[in-house]
């Protein structure tokens, strides 16, 4: 499904928690977490943005385009999604579907987007995400790009943030992933979350 597949990688957000800063630049190992998730995300997608805001030169050893919110205010994850569906719109109108990804889960499957689309085909839905140990993680979706207009409507007149505010609307398949050894979407969300990464790397059984 890569060649009718685009990627978004949300890194637009604060990153409070961890202190500031990009999350996804931290080291975990040899590596940056984003090198880590670029490297697993490449071969599931076809073209591959990066959502951020601020200066795109931080970023530029990842020879990725970089785009920002196009809804101001640190929108959240689903500003980064449609974000990615118009930049698909603009740079690659014949892709039909995006592909997001948080950039601060190093664990990430290498075959999520397979699992997500099997799913979306299998139960004929409008959405896809993933889920594990019992807990969705919506940023982890699929996306069509025909709904645009719907997301672009929500976020800006009716002031919708939340994702799975949005995706409710719309009938949404579920792909399951298991959690042993290690939850694939474990988050690096604070300096003690990238400290039992750093953990779990040593620990081996993980990508």
């Amino acid at each position: 499904m890569t060649t009718d597949m685009a990627g978004v990688l949300l890194a637009g957000g604060l990153s409070r928690r961890m202190g500031g800063g990009d999350k996804c630049l931290r080291t975990l190992g040899s590596r940056t977490i984003l090198e880590r998730i670029v490297a697993t995300v490449r071969p599931q997608v076809g073209p591959l943005v990066l959502n951020a805001n601020g200066d795109p030169e931080r970023f530029a050893e990842f020879g990725l385009p970089v785009a920002p919110d196009v809804v101001e205010g640190y929108a959240g994850p689903l500003a980064g999604v449609l974000t990615g569906i118009e930049w698909v719109r603009g740079t690659a109108p014949g892709i039909a579907w995006i592909a997001s990804f948080a950039t601060d889960a190093p664990f990430i499957p290498r075959d999520l987007v397979a699992r997500m689309a099997a799913a979306l085909e299998r139960e004929g839905a409008d959405l896809a995400c993933a889920r594990s140990g019992g807990q969705e993680h919506p940023v982890f979706g699929l996306w069509p790009v025909r709904l645009a207009g719907d997301l672009r409507r929500a976020m800006v007149e009716e002031g919708i943030r939340k994702v799975d505010a949005w995706t409710a609307r719309y009938r949404l398949a579920v792909a399951d992933f298991d959690v042993d050894p290690v939850d694939p979407f474990f988050n690096t969300n604070r300096p003690e979350d990238l400290a039992e990464a750093e953990r779990l790397l040593r620990s081996g059984g993980v990508p």
